[in-house]
């Protein structure tokens, strides 16, 4: 059996340390976006989980947005709910913030507890997909499971196209 890449092991043992009992896949095929990972797994885009870093812009702080894979994410909603505007982080950030790389980004294993918010679009789903820290690797939840492994706040996050 192949070593699992020490990022996707670090998924693992978060999640086996908060008590799920979830499986970490590694797939042949790409899961870097969220289309990718949706044909990977066979589900539908919605059910994606994108981990989205943003930088608090007077505070520098790391800010982790889960959204569904076919949200974009507004922002403004989001600089509201944070308290500070906030700008897309970029990968050194995101890397320095969350131990992973863009592409593979988990809602878990990260350095230090990150401000988490959690598309309320989820949270209609049955199952949900994430990131496990590889471009290659993911995880099945539901969105309650998500929620409490993040500690996330369920917010309307979505860019709402007509506003």
């Amino acid at each position: 059996m192949a070593r699992r890449p020490p990022s996707t092991l670090r998924v693992a043992d978060a999640l086996a340390a908060a008590g799920f009992a979830l499986e970490v896949l590694e797939l042949p095929a790409s899961t870097r976006t969220a289309p990718e990972a949706a044909a990977a797994v066979g589900c539908d885009v919605a059910q994606i989980v994108k981990s989205l870093v943003f930088r608090g812009a007077r505070s520098g702080r790391a800010i982790l947005v889960l959204a569904s894979g076919a949200n974009r994410v507004d922002e403004q909603r989001l600089a509201a709910l944070a308290g500070e505007p906030v700008e897309r982080a970029d990968p050194e950030f995101v890397r320095a913030a969350t131990g992973f790389a863009i592409g593979g980004v988990a809602p878990v294993g990260h350095p230090q507890p990150l401000e988490a918010f959690v598309d309320e679009d989820l949270m209609a789903l049955p199952e949900l997909w994430a990131a496990a820290g590889t471009p290659r690797s993911v995880f099945r939840l539901s969105p309650a499971q998500l929620v409490e492994l993040t500690r996330g706040r369920v917010a309307s996050v979505r860019h709402d196209a007509r506003t």
